[in-house]
């Protein structure tokens, strides 16, 4: 084996997190290598957040075919042809991995196919032909996989996991999700809008549990009247694959009852990739089974960075993104921000959409807040009652005394394109005074912003 080049940075992994790491490189001057072992993209462009987007715009499509009668449309013998959703949701990803590999090329940035380990101080090995880089910096961006348990043995066929299904071109007549979090309901929307029957079963009392409480209940009403069934407050402790499907038993309060499916998606979270990477050659410390990193994403080993879903701090691309800027200008000698996790914007894409950031109502008056809620229903919102939608609610969770925002709770449509307006005003400490000043055009969903915070302040103009 011998050592080949010498880098000022080698990134080990391809997703949000490690490209946008080796771009940024790429753009200060450094001297990158990044190493990956499957596309570029990681899961979110190749079997996440891209695909599952692209899957679900064609859900909320038939969806509007489903009541097509609210519109004055009718016709006959139609068909929604599922590998047809498929074929685009791959093409959409081709275009966004492409568009990746220019954007390396771009900015001199060398791709490096194969899988990357830290074997001593600075260098690095790609298997399977062994050429080793020394490098200056390295950064371990090596993300996350779906997380199983016992009784739910992962086959790849009739229990799946989220990247599986992805990739299914043919869905199947009947499935059972397990875990009511952002994964399982997205599934859960596509899959009922194209036909199938799907329950889904949550360990805990409510879907979407992490979410607002008075979340969970706008989201479950509107599903069960899609007619998915919703078991929560229940656990799975088997499931047995037979010819026809699977046999999955559910335990709900002290009562057994078997659940027969086609297949089973299980959607109950993921845990980082951190076996063979080397972490103990260079004993790389790692808690609650993350990496261990400080502001700047510093692990406690100099020079080895660590960013995205590997070091267990918030499992989403976004913030890998966020933790790959801060890394890289760090090591550049740049003036960076330390993230605030609690104020990271969250977006869950089913129908109706669930957009949040912050505090929940529950965790404010926990950490001692004098609260002061603000909300707005969105049947009394213009935009949405013309879109045809009326499902939903803008809840800002404020300061009493000065109007901070604490956090802000959404669910209806198109809810996630809001957040931006409201990490803004976090970031720049804006109150609900300002939110309330700032005109909002109208008719839009934005102008729910504004009439949650002047509702704060009990001065909501159309509610």
């Amino acid at each position: 084996m011998s050592t080949d080049s010498n880098y000022d940075l080698v990134v080990i992994g391809s997703g949000p997190g490690g490209y946008v790491a080796a771009i940024r490189a790429g753009q200060l001057g450094l001297k990158t290598a990044i190493i990956e072992k499957e596309s570029l993209g990681g899961v979110c462009l190749n079997w996440g957040c891209i695909p599952s987007k692209a899957l679900l715009k064609n859900a909320e499509i038939l969806s509007y075919i489903n009541r097509a009668d609210d519109f004055g449309f009718s016709f006959d013998n139609f068909h929604a042809d599922y590998s047809v959703a498929y074929t685009r949701s791959r093409r959409v990803v081709n275009r966004n991995t492409r568009g990746v590999a220019f954007l390396l090329r771009k900015n001199n940035v060398e791709h490096i196919q194969g899988t990357g380990k830290l074997v001593s101080e600075g260098v690095v090995e790609v298997a399977p032909d062994g050429q080793r880089l020394n490098a200056k910096n390295i950064i371990l961006a090596t993300g996350a996989r779906p997380r199983s348990i016992p009784p739910l043995p992962v086959d790849g066929d009739k229990i799946i996991t989220s990247r599986e299904a992805i990739v299914l071109d043919q869905l199947p007549a009947s499935v059972v999700i397990v875990g009511g979090g952002a994964i399982g309901v997205e599934f859960a929307y596509i899959y009922r809008m194209y036909g199938v029957e799907v329950t889904i079963v949550e360990l805990l009392p409510r879907l979407v549990p992490t979410e607002d409480e008075d979340i969970s209940p706008i989201l479950e009403r509107s599903f069960d009247r899609h007619g998915i069934k919703i078991m929560t407050g229940a656990g799975v402790t088997g499931a047995v694959p037979g010819a026809d499907g699977v046999a999955v038993t559910v335990a709900k309060e002290g009562a057994e009852e078997v659940l027969n499916c086609e297949k089973v998606l299980v959607a109950i979270g993921v845990r980082s990739n951190i076996e063979d990477i080397g972490l103990e050659s260079m004993s790389i410390a790692v808690q609650d089974g993350g990496i261990q990193v400080d502001d700047v994403m510093r692990t406690n080993v100099a020079n080895v960075y660590a960013i995205g879903d590997v070091t267990g701090k918030l499992a989403l691309a976004h913030v890998a993104s966020a933790q790959a800027a801060i890394a890289v200008e760090n090591m550049a000698g740049l003036e960076t921000k330390a993230l605030d996790y609690g104020s990271i914007p969250r977006a869950t894409y089913c129908n109706p959409q669930i957009a949040s950031f912050g505090l929940t109502e529950a965790q404010a008056k926990e950490q001692g807040h004098d609260v002061q809620i603000g909300t707005f229903n969105v049947m009394a919102n213009g935009k949405a009652l013309a879109m045809g939608e009326s499902e939903g609610i803008v809840k800002l969770v404020t300061d009493s005394k000065y109007g901070e925002l604490l956090g802000a709770h959404m669910i209806g449509p198109e809810v996630t394109e809001l957040l931006g307006e409201l990490s803004l005003a976090k970031l720049l400490e804006g109150t609900t005074l300002e939110l309330g000043w700032a005109v909002h055009p109208h008719p839009s969903m934005s102008e729910m912003l504004k009439e949650a915070a002047l509702a704060a302040q009990g001065r909501a103009i159309h509610m």
